[in-house]
């Protein structure tokens, strides 16, 4: 998932302003993020996280607003809710919109662990599984861009691991470049390549991630990363 400086970046932002009732949400923000590179975004509530990545996504609509903002054609979100339709049937959901995209559907859930359940209903689900739904509807679009607003916070604990390595296998495989929102420090650390901190709309730090992968918080040096970040956080350890 290692970025590829020889290419254009596939998110370029540029002095990106955003309001609400006059308060700048983002405040004059730069961003790059480069083909393939996996980028997770932390900051406290109201720092402007799920702000960004409504724009990246083009869903801020008649949000005042300034600065330059490029984003590929073929981006997808993935939201802690995992969205299916619960009228459809699971294969249905993979694919909404993509007229006659059913062989590409079972194959894509089939990457996600979910083969022989394209005909079960949403509501038949674990959570887990649901999210798993949602990861194969937003990859079988092949994205140049993946979107992620905390898709894994309404998990247990062992479920979002598992879902860490699901994610971690399925990004090597389809190389999108992924922005990742969480409050989870170190589930930022086991995933990123790079690790952004944003603070009342600006980027106030950030950490390449140069442990060897896979991650986990025994590594050494991984400990060393969690206090850097979270000081840059304002967090006292």
């Amino acid at each position: 998932m290692a970025p590829n400086a020889s290419l254009v970046s596939t998110v370029q932002v540029r002095d990106l302003v955003r309001r609400y009732d006059d308060r700048a949400v983002l405040d004059g923000l730069d961003l790059d993020i480069e083909p393939g590179e996996f980028v997770a975004l932390l900051g406290k509530s109201g720092s402007g996280k799920s702000t960004l990545l409504r724009a990246l996504a083009g869903l801020d609509y008649d949000v005042d607003g300034s600065g330059e903002l490029a984003v590929p054609e073929n981006v997808s979100v993935v939201f802690q809710d995992s969205r299916l339709l619960p009228w459809a049937r699971v294969l249905d959901n993979v694919v909404l919109g993509l007229n006659g995209a059913f062989d590409r559907g079972r194959r894509s859930l089939d990457e996600v662990g979910l083969a022989g359940r394209e005909q079960a209903w949403p509501n038949e689900l674990s959570g887990g599984e649901q999210q798993r739904v949602a990861l194969a509807r937003s990859l079988v679009r092949e994205p140049e861009l993946l979107l992620a607003d905390e898709p894994f916070g309404a998990l247990d604990a062992l479920t979002r691991l598992k879902m860490h390595v699901l994610l971690r296998k399925l990004c090597a495989a389809h190389q999108p470049a992924v922005l990742l929102v969480t409050h989870d420090v170190d589930e930022a650390i086991v995933l990123a390549d790079r690790v952004i901190v944003l603070d009342a709309g600006r980027i106030v730090a950030e950490e390449t991630i140069s442990l060897p992968a896979p991650r986990s918080a025994a590594d050494p040096g991984f400990a060393a990363v969690r206090s850097r970040l979270l000081d840059a956080l304002g967090v006292s350890v």
